[in-house]
């Protein structure tokens, strides 16, 4: 099932079974109208889902540098940020190539119209691995399972450059608080927190949690 009530394969496999019918949407980034193309086999291929809003209108503008949005789709919050901080590298990470195709043509569109920043559709692998990020904002991918996605974070929330602030939104009824603490508990290499982890949002079912890099 999708996120809004189709049956398809999985938005989070590399390459979608279902036709890629390209297809245009209405969508207000960062308080601008576009147009934006989507498709079949990528998560929310109708609209900006409830949580991606809610993370959106939550978040402060990013800074200058580079920022990830990790399990990017069409390109939401990708887009927000590139539009929010030109000076910004926004690297739109996924596992979808089908996304990551839309996220470039996007791009170009949103360029287009307003002035934003350089927005670099990769998949893990093609990040660098040296690379540290200077915002995180994502809405993570939680029904490919708790293990999965305890390892998709633990990959890139150590990432995160002193001072700077991962966004993570996910709904409360599927484990938002739970995740909050074992955010908490966790520790890379050198033995130090991830970072200090609130609940600064919380509407429409969702909780938006922040991990702030000591």
């Amino acid at each position: 099932m999708t996120d809004d009530g189709g049956t398809t394969d999985h938005y989070f496999t590399a390459r979608p079974s279902s036709p890629d019918e390209r297809r245009e949407i209405p969508a207000t980034l960062a308080g601008i109208g576009v147009a934006v193309e989507t498709a079949p086999g990528i998560f929310s291929s109708s609209r900006i889902d409830l949580g991606t809003s809610v993370l959106l209108r939550t978040v402060p503008p990013p800074p200058a540098g580079n920022l990830l949005d990790l399990g990017c789709g069409w390109g939401p919050i990708a887009l927000t940020m590139a539009l929010l901080q030109p000076r910004a590298r926004v690297w739109a990470v996924d596992v979808n190539e089908r996304a990551l195709d839309l996220v470039r043509r996007n791009a170009e569109r949103v360029g287009r119209i307003a002035p934003a920043g350089e927005v670099t559709a990769a998949t893990p692998d093609e990040v660098p691995a040296n690379l540290t990020f200077d915002a995180i904002w994502s809405n993570p991918p939680v029904r490919i399972g708790k293990d999965a996605l305890h390892g998709l974070l633990a990959r890139w929330l150590p990432r995160l450059s002193p001072g700077a602030d991962a966004h993570l939104v996910v709904q409360r009824n599927l484990g938002a608080d739970s995740l909050a603490r074992w955010l908490a508990e966790q520790r890379d290499d050198a033995g130090r927190e991830w970072g200090e982890v609130a609940r600064v949002a919380s509407a429409k079912g969702f909780r938006v949690l922040r991990v702030r890099r000591a």
